[in-house]
């Protein structure tokens, strides 16, 4: 019974939310992407996209690690 539970813990590891997670991230970076290219610069745009990119890199970062049960 305890291997059966250690196994059943290890394939939780896995959430759907996962994946909307690294979507959001790559919308995010195609976002940054397109101020960065554009003719007329939004510095605040810029600024925000970048820190939430960041903040999205490290979730995708700490997802990951469970993933391979670092954490």
């Amino acid at each position: 019974m305890f291997l059966a539970e250690e196994a059943a813990a290890e394939a939780s590891r896995f959430d759907v939310f996962d994946l909307f997670i690294f979507a959001f991230t790559l919308l995010i970076l195609f976002g940054l992407i397109r101020l960065a290219a554009a003719p007329q610069k939004n510095k605040f745009a810029i600024g925000f996209a970048t820190i939430s990119l960041l903040v999205f890199l490290f979730v995708d970062y700490l997802i990951v690690r469970n993933w391979l049960g670092l954490l």
